[in-house]
């Protein structure tokens, strides 16, 4: 309710009129990490940060976007004839307009209002959230319906070919179809989903490690070629997979023993950690949350091991976690290379939880961590008073 009136309030001063409110949030992968762009599955979680984008028509064809994060305001030409990045954070709003007209959505012009508490750089998706609360905005000023696993692909496809950051579909759809207290498996393949239950007496805690190793996006692109190398490998024996996520872990055994050491150990995570989601599912749903803590510290191992995408600040992180009470799973989560770790706390540890993190880890790198808080959360959605 306060920021809905402090929104209606901003925009009241700068365009002079009231408007209708859509946010969407960010989120956080609780398992399933490096499997996506090999068709295989995750688990992720929508979280209580958002994007808030205010909105109201206007009688041309223009978008008046102005971000109060970025204290800055742009405009854009529905009617351009051949739009084009402006390597901007206006892209990804942009973006999202350019590929809604292209797949035949006929947009109005609107002056937009964005306030954003998604932190930035922190691999919690605020690039997704935007996106799909400005395709929420645009579609409702125009008049037009909101399909959400629809607008998920185009706000993928925005990120891909007009802001040029080849991400996987997870961000948007989870930021389109995240509910409360629940973890969401996808095939991303074929978009297929379960929601899974979260404990109710259980808490995100998402921990910062404040770094990024600049080695990051050559290593993920690596990754990826590696990945490709050892599909293309397997595919001379078994021809009808299409993916990693096609493959046994006994198929890989037969097959790859004789492989360069680096391929088969990545392919190798792929394989195992796609059974661990359907592993980390299948505890949910029983209710066995200390199994599914294990299956984190698994996959922690194997990005770690296997995948080669952690870093010394996020072991470290893991190891503290499992120094302190109240702790079910800790792993790494996003890229890697530095970002974060993903913790499920008993909710009535949390502050004892935070208290050893910060310290374990300022005292042995002189960095304070930033420690997030949340539940599961709803995905996108119209904000009321």
């Amino acid at each position: 309710m306060k920021l809905w009136e402090e929104m209606q309030e901003r925009y009241l001063n700068r365009y002079g009129r009231r408007a209708r409110i859509f946010r969407a949030p960010g989120r956080v992968n609780l398992i399933g990490e490096h499997t996506d762009y090999n068709d295989g599955f995750v688990m992720p979680a929508a979280i209580d940060f958002n994007t808030w984008v205010a909105f109201a028509p206007r009688e041309d064809r223009k978008l008046a976007v102005y971000s109060e994060n970025m204290a800055e305001g742009v405009e854009f030409d529905l009617d351009a004839s051949s739009p084009s990045p402006r390597r901007h954070w206006s892209d990804y709003v942009f973006g999202v307009a350019v590929m809604l007209e292209q797949a035949g959505y006929r947009l109005c012009g609107a002056d937009l209002l964005i306030f954003g508490n998604v932190p930035i750089g922190a691999g919690l998706s605020s690039s997704a959230s935007i996106e799909v609360a400005t395709g929420y905005a645009l579609l409702n000023n125009s008049g037009l319906p909101v399909e959400p696993v629809a607008l998920a692909k185009l706000c993928q496809k925005a990120e891909n070919d007009f802001v040029g950051m080849r991400c996987g579909i997870m961000d948007q759809f989870i930021s389109c179809c995240g509910h409360a207290r629940r973890a969401l498996m996808l095939d991303c393949r074929s978009l297929d989903y379960r929601l899974l239950p979260l404990p109710p007496d259980v808490s995100l805690a998402i921990c910062n490690t404040m770094v990024k190793h600049e080695l990051a996006s050559g290593e993920y692109n690596k990754r990826r070629a590696e990945c490709e190398a050892g599909l293309s490998r397997l595919a001379r024996d078994l021809p009808q997979v299409r993916a990693l996520r096609d493959v046994t872990m006994a198929e890989l055994e037969r097959y790859g023993r004789d492989w360069p050491e680096p391929i088969f150990r990545r392919c190798r995570h792929v394989v195992s950690e796609n059974a661990r989601v359907a592993e980390a599912a299948g505890a949910l749903e029983g209710g066995d949350v200390a199994a599914f803590g294990r299956l984190m510290a698994e996959s922690h191992r194997s990005l770690r091991d296997d995948y080669e995408v952690s870093c010394a600040e996020l072991d470290l992180m893991v190891e503290l976690a499992g120094q302190a009470k109240g702790v079910f799973g800790a792993r790494m989560t996003g890229g890697g290379f530095g970002g974060c770790t993903i913790n499920l706390v008993r909710t009535d540890y949390v502050e004892d939880f935070k208290r050893t993190i910060s310290r374990g880890y300022e005292q042995a790198t002189g960095r304070a961590p930033e420690i997030y808080v949340s539940s599961a959360a709803e995905g996108a959605a119209e904000v009321t008073p």
